[in-house]
């Protein structure tokens, strides 16, 4: 049971414990992010909440890659900005809400919480780390091919659709997702997070979670059955399952 709150070191004489550096982490990440508008109120909570249990449960490792994600996301959310208004597709100069915070984070804070209980199951931390890169591609994807592409394709048909389109998919965007997943999964197998070996797996089912992101959005959101939080926590559980699979 989160065996390491055990753990003790030694910093200038004094004992620090883990649960006091996630909390530190987590305290200036969540005001840095907050005044970068990258969340609102309620995402500031709710991202805090996944911070403290990803670092607890994974260590910094897992915090690492999470910073990864946000700056990707925190970037390309405000690339060109304007057009994606005008678009009608922007986010919310506040940033994002709690449910959308939880949608991309959950399950990836789920497997860290999990690892945290049970640190034989180093699969757990692959799921993690395939789940954060999925979140990443997810989001660059759709927001480099809204501020960029003219036109889109939908996933199912391959008709020609406007940028910002449920399901539509473009060549830039892909290709940014794709980047972003390689990006996130490097980190974490730099970091420690996963072995080197598992770095393809991560990246690769992260992929995976992207493709279908887009495919839930040209069928079950485009006919209103699912919303778009729903549909991002959706690809992230798959982007897990498929690493554990794979692996």
């Amino acid at each position: 049971m989160w065996q390491d709150l055990a753990n003790l070191p030694e910093l200038g004489g004094f004992a620090v414990y883990r649960w006091e550096i996630a909390g530190s982490l987590t305290l200036v990440f969540t005001l840095l992010a907050y005044r970068l508008h990258g969340v609102t109120g309620s995402g500031a909570i709710a991202g805090a909440v996944n911070c403290f249990v990803l670092y607890m449960g994974a260590g910094a490792a897992a915090f690492a890659a999470l910073i990864t994600v946000f700056f990707l996301t925190w970037t390309t959310t405000w690339l060109r900005y304007e057009r994606k208004q005008n678009l009608g597709t922007a986010e919310q100069r506040e940033g994002r809400t709690a449910s959308q915070v939880l949608a991309n984070l959950g399950t990836a804070t789920a497997c860290a919480a999990l690892y945290g209980f049970n640190q034989d199951k180093k699969v757990l931390l692959l799921a993690l780390a395939a789940a954060l890169s999925e979140a990443a591609a997810d989001t660059v994807s759709s927001e480099v091919g809204q501020a960029f592409a003219e036109k889109a394709r939908l996933i199912t048909n391959w008709s020609r659709v406007p940028a910002g389109t449920n399901g539509a998919v473009s060549l830039r965007g892909t290709l940014s997702g794709i980047a972003a997943a390689i990006i996130v999964s490097t980190v974490g197998a730099v970091s420690g997070l996963v072995p080197p070996q598992w770095l393809a797996i991560s990246v690769g089912a992260a992929i995976l979670g992207m493709l279908i992101d887009s495919l839930l959005g040209a069928t079950l959101e485009r006919r209103r059955l699912l919303n778009n939080d729903a549909v991002n926590f959706l690809s992230t559980l798959v982007a897990a399952l498929a690493s554990l699979w794979l692996a």
